[in-house]
């Protein structure tokens, strides 16, 4: 009797602790009010990166920051807080070709002009401030899945969250959150990585590697949506997006391109029995069809994208699916929109606004190299109409990231 006493008395502390907790974060959070005041900045750590203890061996990841107890979650999150307040983020003054500060100050102010209107013109499309509209657009975050949520990358030591998206640098990108976060080590030095470039490519997609949203309620249970409504809050948030076309130009050489029996098996395989006008069997694998030269065509993956039945989660698959429903632009506000079309400047300014330019820098190695100036050569056999349709189809991420109506691939 006396110990189900006991345990009765532990529930109800433990409920008043946490009802508690959330009374001292709900003023923090907004009444999960995601769109604070904008630019506010913090200047970024100054220690250098954590020594491991690993020992040498395969590459392995370590806890991510912020999975633990919520004690110091608690104290990253009010950290986070007062380096929102009323600080301003400088970096080290660089000399630009003129060798004046001035000019250096000029150059700072016309970046910061270019994100301002980015995030306005967001801000504009997601209130309904155009002819556009696309499913999801007003509603809530917290009406967003969980499922949806896994492209959000975290990184509690910085106070950083990306939403990745494929075709977009995004495998670079990766490695730089890998080495914030520490949570690759090194098989040659049994240390974790402190350049980018060094990361393996493809152990980076591994998403055992990142802690995401999606990952939250495995976390922190009941408290995870108020958890991520104060980092969407306080921390730093960024992505980097695309022409939409080209996007899947580049999309389609990577995974149709070549023999990759993955994405052969669960997608080329099905464009090839839909639209392939093939008799006889199909073959079974990725390089018995490409040995005998079939693979689907451009057309055909086009005309798949449009099919009313690929409109599923699994057959939508992320290498292609609208940039909006990757990241919910309308749902979160990006402190920070980076173009691959400018990935170079946009990079090194994101890192000096982060404040880890002086930890590493963004990998240099192989990019995607397709080309924008491809889009007519690769939409010239795509009936007009079906043009059109595949525009309706990517609109909203062709008006939400201000990217021209390709006029030219659709009325030649």
């Amino acid at each position: 009797m006396g110990m189900w006493r006991g345990l009765r008395v532990a529930f109800i502390m433990g409920s008043l602790f946490m009802i508690l907790l959330i009374i001292v974060y709900w003023d923090d959070v907004g009444g999960f009010n995601l769109y604070p005041v904008q630019d506010a900045k913090r200047p970024g750590p100054s220690h250098s990166f954590p020594t491991s203890t690993a020992r040498p061996g395969a590459p392995t990841s370590r806890p991510i920051a912020g999975t633990g107890t919520f004690g110091p979650l608690s104290e990253q999150v009010k950290d986070a807080k007062e380096r929102t307040e009323g600080e301003t983020y400088e970096s080290g003054v660089e000399r630009r070709e003129d060798g004046s500060e001035e000019g250096q100050k000029n150059w700072r102010s016309a970046e910061g002009q270019g994100q301002e209107e980015r995030k306005r013109r967001i801000m504009g499309i997601c209130s309904g401030n155009a002819s556009v509209e696309f499913p999801g657009r007003t509603r809530a975050f917290d009406q967003i899945p969980n499922r949806e949520l896994d492209h959000l990358i975290v990184d509690d030591t910085h106070q950083i969250i990306y939403c990745y998206v494929p075709k977009v640098a995004c495998t670079n990108w990766k490695r730089v959150m890998v080495v914030l976060s520490q949570s690759l080590v090194s098989p040659s030095s049994g240390k974790p990585y402190t350049d980018p470039e060094a990361v393996p490519a493809d152990l980076v997609h591994n998403s055992s590697l990142h802690l995401t949203f999606a990952k939250f309620w495995r976390h922190y249970g009941s408290l995870s949506r108020h958890l991520m409504a104060l980092k969407l809050q306080h921390y730093t948030k960024f992505l980097f997006v695309r022409d939409p076309f080209v996007r899947l130009i580049s999309a389609y050489r990577n995974k149709f391109g070549r023999a990759n029996e993955d994405f052969y098996q669960q997608f080329g395989s099905v464009m090839l029995r839909r639209y392939g006008n093939i008799t006889g069997r199909l073959p079974e694998t990725a390089a018995e069809a490409f040995a005998a030269g079939i693979r689907p065509t451009f057309q055909q993956f086009i005309t798949y994208l449009l099919d009313p039945d690929t409109e599923q989660e699994a057959a939508f698959n992320e290498h292609w699916r609208q940039v909006y429903r990757l990241c919910h632009p309308c749902q979160i506000q990006y402190d920070f929109v980076g173009r691959l079309e400018t990935l170079d400047a946009d990079s090194e300014q994101l890192l000096r606004t982060l404040g880890v330019d002086h930890l590493l820098r963004f990998p240099s190695g192989p990019r995607n190299r397709t080309a924008a100036s491809w889009e007519r050569d690769w939409f010239a056999q795509i009936p007009p109409a079906t043009r059109r349709d595949l525009y309706k189809l990517y609109e909203p991420d062709f008006q939400l990231f201000g990217y021209p109506k390709p006029d030219s691939a659709l009325h030649r």
